[in-house]
């Protein structure tokens, strides 16, 4: 009891906090809006808030994907064996869609190569009887060009058979026709005819006129050069 006097007493002689009113003086500043207008107009002061651009279908999908790669490369739960299966189905993903967006036959990547929507067969009969003259000017109307270089190969191929250069046999292969000529500048300009051909049919690749007329100039000056 007598603490608790003690201690009353004691808190009884502490002053009493006064409030202090400040008396100073505000000064209101005023902003010089010639000057902000100078400062804004610097370089260093320019602060563009320029929203991002939103994501493309395709942009979001990569993001997605590489997302899904970095989560499961991350996930040390998951069993080596997961990571790779999810590895190997992403990048058998990716290869069909650019396999999809080239616009390639996904059979040319086999060796095998569709079948092809076209007037006449490859033997030695039907070379013959090719009006290619004809046949050209169909394919230049119809502004395919790519038949129309098959064309003027197969007609090459046939000029070459008329004059004993080659021997023209089905079954025989473009290289096989390019070793038996014996003319060694003949054979490498051939050669190069015949690349240029195989590029443009076999891998399906589209030209348009100003190639074709470039390889058709080729084939003309290939065709009326000697031996």
């Amino acid at each position: 009891m007598t603490g608790l006097c003690f201690g009353q007493k004691e808190l009884s002689k502490k002053p009493a906090k006064v409030v202090k009113i400040d008396s100073g003086k505000v000064e209101i500043r005023k902003i010089d809006t010639a000057e902000v207008s100078a400062y804004s107009k610097q370089r260093d002061f320019i602060y563009d808030d320029v929203p991002p651009e939103s994501l493309s279908l395709w942009d979001r999908f990569w993001n997605w994907l590489w997302d899904l790669i970095g989560r499961a490369f991350r996930n040390k739960v998951s069993g080596s064996l997961i990571k790779y299966v999810l590895l190997g189905l992403v990048i058998v993903i990716v290869i069909f869609l650019v396999i999809k967006l080239v616009g390639l036959d996904y059979k040319v990547l086999t060796g095998q190569s569709k079948a092809l929507d076209i007037p006449f067969e490859e033997t030695l009969e039907n070379i013959h009887e090719i009006n290619f003259d004809e046949q050209l000017e169909l394919a230049l109307q119809s502004y395919n060009y790519r038949l129309a270089v098959r064309l003027l190969y197969l007609k090459t191929l046939k000029q070459l058979s008329d004059q004993k250069i080659i021997s023209w046999l089905p079954d025989k292969t473009n290289r096989a026709y390019v070793s038996e000529i014996q003319d060694v500048q003949k054979r490498e300009v051939f050669s190069d005819l015949t690349l240029q051909f195989e590029y443009i049919w076999y891998g399906e690749f589209f030209i348009d006129k100003n190639t074709f007329e470039s390889v058709h100039q080729s084939f003309q000056q290939f065709n009326s050069s000697k031996v």
